[in-house]
C-alpha cells in the first residue's frame, strides 16, 4: 500500500483514514493549485525534503515518478498527476554496524515517523571508538530488531555522553529529511535545565559569543572573536541558600559543539561537575549537571506542534534537595 497526500494551498494535509499507517512509497496528487510547479520546488519548498533526500530520489531509477514514468526536478507537473516518492531504505543505507543490544532506554513517545528517546547520563548517542555497544542507538537497534523492524539510526539531535534528556529520531526517510530542515532553520526549539557553580548576572539574558575550536586539542571549545555565531537565552529559576548555586534553564539559538557548557562558563557560572569548563566534583554529582528537558517541534508528516518533556534525572534531583 501507499500513503496518498493531497497537496493544499496552505501546504499539505497528511495521510487520510486507513492511509495513516506508514509505508515505503508516497503519492502525491497534484492539485490545481500545483498546477505548473516544477518537482524541485514542491519537494523543497512546499514539503522541506532535504538536499541530501532529494539527491536520493535523484539517483534512484524509481526515485521520482509521474503517472509511473521516471521525472527529473525539472519536471513541471500538471493538476490531475501523480507524483510517486520512492522513500524505502536500500539494504546498504541501512546501519547493520550498529549491534543491537538490549538496554535500559525509556521512550517518551514513539509513532510511525519518529521516536522520542529519554536518554540517561553516561549513554553516549551513536557508537564511537571505546563504546561500540553501549549506545542509545545500540538499544535502539535491538527494540527494531526484536519488532522485525528495518533500523536505520537518524537522529534529529544529539547530546554529549554525560548529558541526559530527550533525543529526538526520525524512523524513515521523509522524516528525517523535514527534521533535519526543521533543525536547520530553528523550528525545533530545545530547553535545558542545569546546575551552574555561581548565579548569573543577570539572572536572566543572552550569552552571545562567538565559539571556536580550542588549541588545546580537538574535544575543547572556546569564546573567540573568528568563531561560529553562537547564542543561549538563559533563565535562572533557582538560587541556593548560601548563593554558591543556581538551577537555570537555557535555550540554545544555534547548535554548536559543547555551546551550554562553553557560555555558561564564559559569564563566569561553568556547569557544576564540568571537568572540561570547570571542575569535577565526584562528591556532588558525577558528571557534569546537564539535562535535555523539554524539545518543542512540528511532526514531520502531520505538521502538528508536539511538546516533549523529561523530568529531571535522579543524581540533579539529590543535588537540589542537598543543597537548595
Amino acid at each position: 500500500m501507499q500513503i496518498i497526500i493531497k497537496m493544499t494551498a496552505a501546504g499539505h494535509d497528511g495521510p487520510r483514514g486507513e492511509d495513516r499507517r506508514r509505508y515505503n512509497d508516497m503519492n502525491i496528487e497534484i492539485t490545481p493549485e500545483y498546477d505548473g510547479m516544477t518537482v524541485f520546488d514542491l519537494l523543497r519548498k512546499r514539503m522541506h525534503i532535504s538536499c541530501g533526500t532529494l539527491t536520493l530520489l535523484k539517483n534512484s531509477p524509481t526515485g521520482m515518478t509521474v503517472d509511473g514514468v521516471r521525472v527529473t526536478v525539472r519536471h513541471r507537473l500538471r493538476a490531475g498527476e501523480r507524483l510517486s516518492l520512492d522513500l524505502a531504505d536500500k539494504p546498504e543505507t541501512g546501519t547493520s554496524q550498529i549491534i543491537p543490544k538490549k538496554l535500559p532506554l525509556p521512550i517518551i513517545y514513539e509513532d510511525d515517523d519518529i521516536i522520542v528517546a529519554d536518554k540517561p547520563a553516561g549513554m553516549p548517542t551513536h557508537p564511537t571508538h571505546g563504546h561500540l555497544d553501549d549506545t542509545l542507538a545500540n538499544a535502539l537497534a535491538w527494540r527494531a530488531e526484536r519488532r522485525g523492524e528495518p533500523f536505520v539510526f537518524r537522529p534529529a539531535n544529539r547530546l554529549d555522553r554525560n548529558t541526559s534528556g530527550i533525543v529526538l529520531l526520525a524512523k524513515n526517510r521523509l522524516a528525517s529529511s523535514r527534521l533535519y530542515e526543521d533543525m536547520k532553520s530553528g523550528r525545533i526549539h530545545k530547553t535545558y535545565a542545569a546546575i551552574t557553580v555561581g548565579v548569573p548576572d543577570p539572572q536572566c539574558g543572552r550569552v552571545d559569543a562567538p565559539i571556536a575550536r580550542a588549541d588545546e586539542g580537538i574535544l575543547m571549545r572556546t569564546v573567540r572573536e573568528d568563531g561560529s555565531p553562537s547564542v543561549t537565552d538563559y533563565r535562572t529559576m533557582r538560587v541556593s541558600g548560601d548563593g554558591a548555586y543556581a538551577l537555570v534553564a537555557l535555550e540554545p539559538r544555534t547548535g554548536r559543539t559543547h555551546q551550554i557548557r562553553v557560555h555558561m562558563a564564559h559569564i563566569g557560572c561553568p556547569l557544576l561537575g564540568d571537568f572540561l569548563y570547570g571542575e569535577e566534583c565526584p562528591d556532588i554529582i558525577g558528571r557534569h549537571a546537564l539535562h535535555a528537558a523539554r524539545l518543542e517541534f512540528r511532526h514531520p508528516v502531520t505538521g502538528l506542534t508536539l511538546r516533549m518533556a523529561s523530568p529531571l534525572p535522579p543524581d540533579m534531583l539529590k543535588v537540589i534537595k542537598e543543597k537548595f
